[in-house]
């Protein structure tokens, strides 16, 4: 068990203005943020990250909506961080979401769902590597 994690502000919640707000609720749940920056990614840059989700059908439609505006990357530190930000984050679809999570409180739609969270230990390093290099991190 890692005690990083990492995760994207998406380009929805950008747009609606709410990085400030999901950043206090990250802090207030006790993460520390360790790396963080304010991009655009291009639809190629957008195919790598999510290349394993290639063969699915909804593929081109999130690469196409994740590069369609500035993000926030990050790398969050907590005991347990990877379980604890999916909690925070709540479920994909926000009409699912429990009340007072991320999503519940600022996604739009299961496409458009304000924040992404990594699923493992393995995946956190390898999203966190992605974006950041070992001079970015603190």
């Amino acid at each position: 068990m890692s005690n990083r994690t990492f995760t994207m502000i998406k380009p929805d919640a950008v747009r609606a203005g709410n990085i400030g707000n999901i950043l206090q609720m990250i802090t207030d749940a006790g993460f520390k943020i360790v790396a963080m920056k304010y991009l655009h990614i291009t639809t190629a840059q957008a195919e790598k990250f999510y290349e394993v989700h290639a063969s699915r059908p909804f593929y081109g439609e999130l690469t196409q909506f994740m590069s369609s505006g500035p993000i926030v990357a990050a790398i969050l530190e907590k005991e347990n961080a990877v379980a604890d930000f999916r909690k925070l984050i709540g479920a994909t679809n926000p009409a699912q979401a429990e009340e007072g999570t991320i999503r519940k409180k600022y996604a739009a739609s299961l496409g458009e769902n304000a924040v992404h969270g990594s699923d493992s230990d393995e995946n956190a390093k390898i999203e966190g590597e992605f974006y950041f290099s070992g001079i970015e991190q603190f």
